[in-house]
């Protein structure tokens, strides 16, 4: 079915891809999901319509602390031979841009308005420089690497370094691409 060779670009779990409306190479999970079910911090489960997702980009209404148990996609039918072909281009390009057989996260800011993270990252200087144990990839300067047994603050630490100098040099303000789960109340 076409439409697989998308999730073949998206690195890490459907849930996460649901949670965030992961994309690559000009689509999102937005533009495949029907449906998705999962279990909310009570263990009660919760029902998800595409629309009540509420997806912009890299981001979704959705609670952050819901655990994705099934998700349900729309695809187009296609020949399989021509999806396969189009996954196995999407895993070469993806294998050569990207530090996927490295311990890393995917990539770590949202492209703001008008500019592309990696040229941000990369203009200030932060490609392949290090903080603690966290680095950004001197491959893609969107994606940071654990190569050195990293800690939690080492990481956080490097992109708020990272988020303050753009911030400094150009005025423009990264977000993290990812969402922080919050304690529960």
């Amino acid at each position: 079915m076409a439409g697989l060779e998308f999730y073949a670009g998206i690195p890490g779990a459907i849930g996460g891809a649901l949670t965030m409306n992961a994309g690559c190479y000009g689509a999102e999970t937005k533009d495949v999901l029907v449906s998705a079910w999962g279990l909310n911090r009570a263990g009660e489960r919760v029902d998800y319509q595409l629309a009540d997702f509420g997806y912009t980009y890299r981001h979704s209404e959705a609670p952050a602390d819901i655990i994705w148990i099934e998700a349900t996609y729309r695809g187009r039918p296609d020949d399989p031979a021509a999806v396969q072909a189009r996954m196995t281009a999407i895993t070469e390009r993806r294998e050569t841009t990207q530090p996927i057989r490295e311990k890393t996260g995917g990539s770590t800011f949202k492209n703001p308005e008008g500019h592309s993270s990696w040229k941000l990252v990369d203009d200030a200087g932060w490609r392949g420089k290090a903080f603690g144990g966290a680095k950004f990839s001197e491959l893609h300067s969107n994606f940071m690497i654990n190569f050195a047994d990293a800690t939690a603050a080492d990481i956080e630490g490097l992109g708020e370094a990272v988020r303050a100098d753009v911030k400094d040099k150009f005025g423009v303000d990264l977000q993290w691409e990812i969402r922080r789960i919050g304690r529960p109340a």
